[in-house]
């Protein structure tokens, strides 16, 4: 089928599911992946992957972790930096320490079981936000760690996402005795850095003061997007991934007085057709072929996704002064993984950090604890009301 066809059945199927799954409270992007599961291989076999699919989906998840990194709102994190940090540290501590371990015991090699780890390190708050809003606990103590919680958990995932990239992906594609220009990359990684902390500290702010002297429509949305689109372009020639650029990218615009402007000019470029052919092209690559023997691998790990976010976030909150019942909403709302671990396994995947029946498996365990996830939030935040 021609791409313009293929792009035609996903958007229809993607926004059927997302509609669907969000009269039912769930997020919109898992709809959209079950919608590629559904049009693709594994049951109708109306699109199949391609390249010219999975460059736009490149593009979808540049265009995501930037949103995320403009929104990543670096007050809220400063306001509640303490439990925050606790809450984010400990919830990532445990997910890579036990998640990590356990697929070890399952006879994973040591960099998959790490990566596995660093995968369900992830916190995707959206669906929380849903249940928080609804209980009118957005802008309590405990929402606002939540939700503090969520920025720093990003940004370490981010760091740790990196680093697993710079240092396994670089040994999987060094050739043999190129230990010399292993060393060189990585040094180029450390400089790359030190060039997100230059565009945070003074390059951005100085290009978009610029754009207010240009003669052209929406230039604070066209230099956002050459911002974003150049960080992808040098993190991926340094070996790292194109869409950690991009989140820095998107945390260095956000700082700027051009943060509400670029943010509501770009979310409808990418949400109306990057973010859910991107959605739906990881629908297109699973298969349940080997389902049934990875029935127990997916079952434990989804439990251990479940507990080590909860927790962990209990556990954070605890050391920084909240009761029992405060600590379990905190837990319970820091569970679900969606759009932030989706990534993070397929940024694993490209680097080839994990095999395909390994990343199908994943795949399942994040859609499964994603929609426990807010189960379990109104079950901690109804428990309160009762007390």
């Amino acid at each position: 089928m021609s791409l313009l066809g293929s792009l035609v059945i996903i958007l229809v199927s993607t926004t059927f599911f997302n509609h669907l799954f969000a009269r039912m409270s769930l997020p919109g992007v898992l709809g959209q992946l079950i919608a590629g599961i559904v049009i693709g291989p594994a049951i109708l076999s109306f699109v199949h992957p391609s390249e010219n699919l999975t460059e736009f989906a490149e593009i979808g998840v540049i265009l995501l972790m930037f949103m995320a990194g403009i929104e990543s709102n670096l007050d809220q994190l400063k306001k509640y930096l303490k439990p925050a940090l606790a809450v984010a540290l400990a919830g990532v501590i445990l997910p890579v320490l036990i998640m990590g371990g356990i697929s070890f015991l399952f006879g994973y090699h040591f960099q998959e079981a790490l990566f596995i780890g660093v995968v369900f390190s992830a916190t995707s708050v959206s669906i929380s936000v849903v249940v928080l809003r609804e209980f009118n606990q957005l802008e309590s103590r405990e929402g606002a760690t939540i939700l503090g919680a969520a920025v720093a958990d990003d940004i370490i995932g981010v760091l740790l996402l990196s680093l697993m990239i710079a240092l396994i992906g670089g040994n999987q594609t060094a050739p043999a005795g190129g230990q010399k220009s292993l060393v060189i990359q990585l040094l180029f990684q450390a400089l790359f850095f030190v060039g997100v902390y230059l565009l945070v500290k003074w390059i951005a702010p100085a290009i978009m003061k610029l754009t207010d002297q240009l003669l052209v429509p929406t230039s604070r949305t066209i230099c956002a997007m050459i911002i974003c689109l150049s960080m992808a372009f040098l993190a991926d020639e340094v070996g790292l991934s194109g869409a950690i650029g991009a989140f820095f990218a998107g945390i260095a615009v956000g700082q700027t007085t051009a943060r509400a402007v670029v943010d509501q000019y770009i979310e409808p470029i990418g949400n109306a057709i990057f973010v859910p052919v991107f959605f739906a092209n990881i629908g297109l690559e699973l298969s349940f072929s080997n389902f049934f023997s990875s029935l127990p691998f997916i079952i434990l790990m989804t439990l251990l996704a479940v507990l080590t976010k909860w927790f962990g976030g209990a556990i954070g909150a605890r050391l920084t002064g909240f009761d029992q019942q405060s600590s379990q909403i905190v837990g319970t709302g820091m569970i679900a993984r969606g759009e932030m671990a989706l990534i993070t396994a397929q940024i694993g995947f490209s680097a080839k950090l994990l095999a395909q029946s390994l990343y199908v498996d994943l795949i399942l365990v994040i859609v499964l604890a994603t929609l426990i996830a807010p189960l379990l939030l109104r079950w901690s935040l109804s428990s309160q009301k009762k007390f």
